[in-house]
């Protein structure tokens, strides 16, 4: 999908149809006040106050959209203005939200656009006529806090995209159409792998069976791989202390985020936001020696942070959360091995899944933040050229991005882009210089000093809930076979054959195939289409023939008719598809048609000879 930051020449007409859009705005609202509106990766957005007023619905954004197709067909030239900081506090008086952009401006001269009626802010820049902006569609609103603070007005956030042709613009939408049916929230739904409900509260999704079967997969498959490794997993309370999260660090920087602290018999609590403070009570409770380490401590952590409600997105984004959390202590000369075997894991686990669309982006810090990042150029060069060797020394590509880093050292972001083209930050990998001294971590060198250990925060599935949303929008819902809740129905087309579909399923289970048995009363053709809009990996039929010859009929999503097979060869194919990560490609539903057709064919021909 497109990315429409990345190519200049969408940019400007994405730019240009934001003013468009706002004028349009200012005509059914007079009393509309602006804040910003940026191109982004997905097209654009402006932010507007609306007073007491709200966008409600579809009929809005119709509304909107009919008013900038007047104006567009106008075809008022958009023209560039050089003007005064003092001009433009005049200009923008009555304007809390400009006011607020120009007094952060430099003095010297500002830039504005006009176009008819409607004069604003910009740098630019622009195309020359309102009339290059005509096609255009409005996708979506939303609410959005000013400057992202919650504790700010709520603002209406109106999206939309522009394109030179029709015809583009009628191909996106149509991939943008695509997407909708991928979206988790909606699949989710369909194959009841979670649920929502605002009396147990927003932002706090519940799985399903079938959904927490998917669930208890990743995290087992995770804890094997990480085991292997050498990872020790533990559990820890999903509370602490205010003092736990004062003495870490992360209360000054982190604490509008929590959920409010608790007071219980004197002391205050707090849900925990992260795990860090906790795994570093664990490396405290006993000496180490240089020997010991690395120290590799990992936990399946259940994390809450009070999210704003206008950025909840189903498992996506919630306030309850969930992540294969782990740190790593490390001696100086460790860091290197310990950061490139953390980036090999994650990216096993990536061919695991198929994920193949991502790339790394190495945080750094801004030296000249002295509030965010403690003053230790030292530290930090050393710190920020280990992470470069690591990822130089692998061969990937990545891009650098000053000012991103975490408070306490520099970080891989490893990024995958979703089904909209938009990038998500899958995993992230931190090397902290900070909180081993915040708790007075040490371990003692071969000449028997204390030395301060580097600590590596990672994980290595991310948020549970955010990956499972990313692979089911990825698979639309259609689980490789290891991955699956259901890898099986067995269909026996009668009552009559109930017991050997039984004996086919218990046979399945003692192999650890997870397999259901359909023995409604239905046609069989019934019962195959509804487990393909289940969108199960195999279902097998079953009837006389099968039940004489200990076999079953086998259909797959993969490949449709699969035929006949002995039911130990079945069980050879799917536990070896299941042991290796298999992932089978599903090919187009005109050729299973054509291979079935070529079935019947056969099974014809052979009956005309006998």
């Amino acid at each position: 999908m497109v990315n429409f930051k990345e190519d200049e020449q969408l940019k400007t007409l994405n730019h240009s149809c934001a003013h468009l859009m706002a004028q349009a705005i200012k005509h059914l609202y007079p009393q509309a006040k602006f804040w910003v509106g940026p191109v982004v990766a997905e097209g654009f957005y402006y932010d507007v106050d609306l007073g007491d007023d709200v966008i409600r619905g579809e009929e809005d954004l119709a509304a909107i959209e009919k008013e900038m197709k007047k104006i567009a067909k106008s075809g008022k030239k958009i023209i560039r203005k050089e003007i005064s900081k003092e001009e433009a506090l005049e200009m923008f008086k009555e304007d809390e939200y400009k006011l607020d952009l120009i007094n952060g401006l430099e003095d010297g001269t500002i830039t504005c656009y006009e176009q008819g009626d409607f004069t604003d802010l910009c740098r630019g820049p622009h195309v020359d006529n309102v009339k290059l902006c005509r096609n255009f569609k409005l996708i979506r609103h939303s609410g959005a806090y000013w400057k992202g603070d919650s504790k700010n007005k709520v603002l209406q956030r109106i999206y939309g995209v522009c394109f030179p042709t029709k015809e583009e613009l009628e191909e996106h939408l149509q991939l943008l159409e695509e997407a909708k049916e991928r979206d988790h929230r909606k699949i989710g739904k369909d194959m009841q792998l979670f649920m929502v409900d605002d009396l147990v509260g927003r932002g706090l999704p519940m799985f399903l069976p079938k959904g927490y079967t998917v669930w208890q997969e990743l995290e087992n498959y995770i804890k094997r791989k990480e085991r292997k490794l050498g990872y020790l997993h533990v559990m820890t309370p999903c509370v602490g202390t205010v003092n736990l999260y004062k003495t870490s660090g992360h209360w000054d920087h982190y604490k509008d985020n929590m959920f409010p602290a608790m007071e219980m018999e004197g002391e205050s609590f707090v849900l925990r936001p992260m795990n860090c403070p906790h795994h570093m009570m664990i490396y405290a409770n006993k000496m180490h020696s240089y020997k010991d380490l690395p120290i590799r401590i990992a936990e399946i952590a259940h994390d809450f942070r009070f999210e704003a409600s206008g950025t909840l997105k189903g498992i996506e984004r919630g306030r309850h959360f969930c992540q294969n959390d782990s740190h790593i202590f490390v001696t100086p000369d460790q860091i290197e091995e310990e950061f490139a075997g953390v980036v090999k894991l994650i990216f096993d686990t990536y061919k695991d899944f198929g994920i193949t669309d991502y790339r790394c982006v190495l945080s750094l810090r801004d030296p000249e933040d002295k509030v965010k990042y403690h003053d230790d150029d030292e530290m930090w060069n050393k710190a920020e050229n280990a992470l470069r060797r690591v990822l130089d020394d692998i061969g990937i590509d990545y891009t650098e991005e000053i000012g991103e880093a975490a408070f306490y050292g520099p970080k891989i972001d490893i990024q995958a882009k979703n089904v909209y083209g938009k990038e998500d930050t899958m995993v992230t990998i931190q090397l902290d210089c900070a909180i081993a001294e915040n708790f007075d971590l040490y371990y003692i060198d071969q000449n028997g000093d204390k030395i301060r250990p580097y600590i590596i925060h990672r994980t290595s599935l991310g948020c549970y809930e955010r990956t499972l949303a990313w692979l089911i929008e990825h698979y639309a819902g259609k689980f490789p076979t290891w991955l699956c809740p259901e890898q099986v129905r067995v269909l026996p087309i009668s009552e009559k054959y109930a017991d050997y579909a039984k004996k086919v399923a218990d046979e399945l289970k003692r192999n650890d195939v997870d397999v259901t048995v359909d023995n409604r009363a239905e046609k069989i053709g019934y019962k195959i289409r509804e487990a393909r809009m289940d969108k199960l990996p195999y279902m097998l039929v079953v009837g006389a023939d099968e039940e004489a010859d200990g076999t079953v009929s086998v259909r797959s999503r993969f490949e449709g008719n699969e035929g006949v097979k002995p039911l130990s060869d079945f069980i050879d194919q799917i536990c070896k598809e299941i042991r290796t990560k298999e992932i089978r490609v599903e090919i187009p539903e005109e050729e299973k048609h054509n291979r079935l057709k070529s079935i019947k064919k056969i099974n014809q021909d052979i009956l005309a000879y006998v």
